[in-house]
């Protein structure tokens, strides 16, 4: 499975052709989180045209399954949060819950922010978002 991180989504919301693609040609089954939903919603919400954004984002995500945060999740959330800051770093809730869902259901995570995640031991992730210097 592959999980869509929020800056994916909105990538796929703008248009951007080469991640369109990539969403287009995975063979695997493709799912986003009840985080990913919410941070969605806030952004359209206080975007300059929110009636037709928030239209736009409640249209695409009833185009994919929205996982919960689980118990299995919740505590793979609460070993790496505690693993994390006794390595003396900080991540924000909002990733570590991403991550910790990925984790649960063996998903792959999708993002273009690779930098965020590379701390999670056994998170695979991939990044469909190409940027040129």
């Amino acid at each position: 499975m592959k999980l869509l991180d929020t800056d994916v989504c909105i990538e796929i919301l703008r248009g951007n052709a080469q991640v369109l693609q990539r969403r287009r040609s995975t063979l695997d089954r493709v799912a986003t989180t009840w985080i990913t939903a919410c941070e969605l919603a806030c952004g359209a919400a206080n975007s300059r045209a929110p009636e037709p954004n928030q239209t736009l984002v409640t249209e695409f995500l009833s185009t994919l399954p929205i996982l919960d945060f689980t118990l299995p999740a919740a505590l793979l959330f609460g070993q790496h949060k505690a693993r994390l800051r006794a390595a003396g770093t900080t991540v924000a809730d909002a990733d570590l819950m991403i991550a910790a869902i990925a984790l649960a259901h063996g998903a792959t995570l999708v993002t273009g922010n690779t930098r965020h995640y590379e701390r999670f031991e056994a998170l695979r992730l991939e990044d469909w978002i190409i940027r040129t210097p």
